[in-house]
């Protein structure tokens, strides 16, 4: 009998959405023995796919943009985008619908300047000027910031960071930057409707987040052929060929702990022993229903105080016949902005005329649907923490018919083959997501970086990944967030003391 340095470490992920498939593909490349333990029957979090009536439908994202960053995340698995799916680059890339009728964003700089200038003459070298420091912002937090753990203020503010921000609009909101630049309410909309869906609004979000206009505008709007899940098959088929074992259908019910370390994860399947964990599940969750009281980093005031993104009610709707009228992606915008935004962020409640999302995958993808059918996601964005109220939801349903039999000339009523509803209460069911939340914190200056919640657990051992910490909500931002957790975790692993095992020789 010999002794031998044990080859790699035992590591539990706890969710497969995509921080919990990022980190696991990241973990398993350096060599350790991963398991995602996911509750659900299949990969994906709130990009889970379900069929039904000859209908098949992505759950949760639909928009892919940044695919820089996915790219970037494939080519460090040794892979590419290109070896598991197709991207489409939609033109135009969405449809807005104001209270007067459409209009097109198109895909593609020059083309987005000349309908900027058509609503707001001259106002070519405005444009020309808040994208080039849209850009910049894009390209400093991707060099600089997107990639940090958040321990510190530190991390953020080293020379480079410092010299590369300077003239830069950074911390007044995101609001003012924009007025700054252009005074048509329809541009400013524009600019601003992606922390709106994706975390907070606009007069409360800092300037840094006008990198979002160089990801819509410059990089452009996408979509994988066959739709979102795609891109969850693919992580997943990465993460197998990796080594990476998958537990679905299992609950993960208590973080277990030896004094100092984690050493289990209890689980409705059994318990698994490990030498870390990667929480990927809900960051409140986690914290305050499966860890032990005294590990836990944060109050329950402590995230009762803090600004949630919105949630979401949604619908997933079938048609038995074409609607022309929509594209790809559209924006409702035909109502009060600022009387849902309020809704939402200053008195929560439901709205009376609700700003909303329509999705129509069919319109570029023939699988999605049956021959002239159409497919559509419906999302409305509501203040988190609303209980599931009938009547309003019932309200908002009725209005949101109306709204696009108007717009398209086809009464949809008559032509619903299909209709699932998707509230608050199926949020908290299916991902235990505190108070319902889509997307996780809201963007706001103090929920930023180093002020989000740590992924380091006072538990020596256990790292948080997702939306609820850095960097944030999104798709990219969660693969980000699975790697520099992975990479995190492999650090501290490799600071263990040397495990030994018997060999037989």
């Amino acid at each position: 009998m010999t002794q031998a340095d044990a080859p790699h470490r035992r590591i539990v992920v706890i969710g497969a959405g995509f921080s919990g498939l990022a980190s696991a593909i990241t973990l398993a490349q350096q060599g350790h023995d991963v398991t995602v333990v996911e509750k659900h029957s299949m990969a994906g979090g709130r990009a889970r796919v379900f069929e039904a009536d000859g209908y098949r439908f992505d759950m949760g994202p639909s928009w892919y943009w940044m695919p820089d960053v996915i790219e970037t995340f494939f080519q460090s698995a040794g892979t590419s985008v290109s070896e598991h799916f197709d991207l489409i680059r939609l033109d135009p890339s969405y449809r807005v619908w104001y209270a007067d009728g459409p209009v097109n964003v198109p895909a593609g700089l020059e083309a987005v300047r000349a309908l900027f200038e058509e609503m707001e003459p001259g106002s070519s070298s405005s444009f020309d000027a808040f994208m080039d420091e849209a850009r910049k912002k894009y390209e400093l937090g991707m060099d600089e910031y997107v990639w940090k753990t958040g321990h510190s203020v530190t991390e953020f503010t080293n020379p480079m960071s410092v010299v590369r921000s300077f003239g830069l609009s950074m911390f007044g909101s995101l609001s003012r930057h924009v007025k700054s630049f252009f005074s048509s309410e329809r541009i400013q909309q524009l600019l601003e409707f992606p922390v709106l869906f994706l975390g907070s609004r606009a007069a409360q979000s800092p300037a840094l987040y006008s990198l979002m206009n160089h990801a819509d505008i410059t990089l452009g709007t996408w979509y994988p052929e066959g739709g979102m899940y795609e891109l969850v098959r693919a992580l997943q088929n990465i993460a197998t060929a990796s080594g990476v074992t998958f537990q679905f259908d299992t609950e993960v019910l208590e973080i277990v702990d030896d004094g100092q370390k984690v050493s289990n994860v209890r689980t409705s399947a059994g318990a698994i022993e490990c030498d870390s964990i990667i929480a990927a599940a809900d960051y409140h969750f986690v914290e305050q229903q499966l860890l032990n009281p005294k590990w836990r980093r944060y109050s329950a005031e402590y995230w009762d105080s803090r600004q949630m993104s919105p949630g979401a009610l949604i619908y997933y709707l079938g048609l038995d016949t074409r609607v022309p009228e929509l594209e790809h992606h559209n924006l409702y915008f035909d109502v009060p902005f600022n009387a849902h935004a309020d809704k939402i962020y200053s008195e929560p409640g439901w709205p009376d005329e609700p700003l909303f999302y329509a999705a129509v995958p069919s319109k570029t993808d023939d699988n999605v649907a049956p021959d002239g059918h159409e497919n559509i996601f419906i999302l409305v964005p509501l203040a988190a923490g609303l209980a599931d109220n009938r009547k309003a939801q019932d309200d908002i349903w009725e209005n949101i018919l109306d709204r696009l039999s108007e717009t398209s000339g086809i009464n949809i009523r008559d032509h619903i083959a299909y209709r699932k509803e998707y509230t608050h209460a199926n949020f908290e069911m299916d991902y235990n997501a505190f108070k319902g939340n889509a997307y996780g914190l809201a963007n706001t200056l103090n929920q930023t970086a180093f002020l989000k919640p740590k992924m380091r657990s006072k538990l020596a051992g256990l790292f948080f990944a997702g939306q609820l910490t850095t960097p944030g909500p999104g798709v990219p931002p969660s693969l980000i967030s699975g790697a520099v957790a992975a990479r995190e975790a492999n650090e501290w692993l490799t600071s263990l003391p040397r495990r030994k095992e018997a060999v037989v020789s």
